[in-house]
């Protein structure tokens, strides 16, 4: 079976719901391809290696959480732009791109996938686009210490991560943002969480742990956000009838 670009494009949209964001880049189809699509590959990244191993999947669209174009960026086509723009315009690969749309889906979304997978209910959204996750242990239970989550979370991620503890004593409100969030910690602080987990730590967050005995945990930019691309992509797909691989290109981020 198959599906048309312009209906990728509706489904999707209807689904994320784009013009509810002030976002980075542009949200949508950033690169035109193929107008009949049969099959879907989604990744987090919209690199190099991922449209390689989309054409070898003969993939006529890509789905990724970070695109091509940013706010900021010069605008010139060279280098690493041109290698992936020449690549998607040689095989006629539409690329769908949903940046902050993406993190926000209250269930197929990065938070909310990642909470999933981490046993974890939100009870509340927090921050800017409401984007932040708030919750609990969905089995009811509690963490006994910020080193019991973090151990929790490194052996679901398969990763190390950074941990900054905060008050002694037991994780039971947790708030977490995936990716770049480390910017949500203070209104994590705010909401009255034990416990926040983001993909990054810069230098302040560590001062802002300690001093307000809010425990602060880093588990990476990619690794939380592996989640959201492969179920908003499979949700789709399935609706429309068309077929669907994601591909996970390593990341030590």
């Amino acid at each position: 079976m198959s599906t048309s670009r312009t209906a990728l494009l509706q489904a999707f949209d209807a689904l994320l719901q784009p013009a509810r964001f002030k976002d980075y880049g542009p949200n949508g189809l950033q690169v035109e391809g193929k107008p009949k699509i049969t099959r879907i590959v989604s990744g987090v990244t919209a690199s190099l290696a991922l449209i390689e191993a989309a054409v070898a999947q003969q993939a006529d669209a890509i789905f990724v959480h970070h695109g091509l174009f940013w706010r900021g960026q010069s605008g010139t086509v060279t280098g690493w732009m041109k290698q992936r723009l020449a690549l998607l315009l040689q095989h006629d690969i539409n690329l769908y791109a949903y940046h902050l749309p993406l993190d926000a889906h209250p269930t197929l979304g990065n938070n909310a996938q990642l909470g999933a997978r981490l046993g974890l209910q939100g009870a509340g959204q927090f921050g800017d686009n409401e984007l932040g996750f708030l919750g609990e242990r969905a089995d009811g239970g509690v963490f006994d210490s910020v080193q019991a989550l973090a151990q929790h979370v490194e052996k679901v991620l398969d990763r190390p991560v950074v941990q900054i503890p905060g008050a002694q004593g037991a994780i039971k409100k947790i708030a977490w943002c995936t990716g770049g969030a480390q910017g949500y910690f203070e209104a994590a602080i705010a909401a009255g969480a034990d416990a926040f987990i983001t993909g990054e730590i810069s230098e302040p967050q560590a001062h802002y742990a300690r001093e307000c005995g809010v425990a602060f945990i880093a588990c990476g930019h990619h690794a939380s956000e592996r989640y959201g691309a492969p179920a908003v992509a499979s949700h789709v797909a399935a609706q429309l009838g068309v077929a669907h691989t994601f591909i996970d290109i390593p990341n030590p981020a």
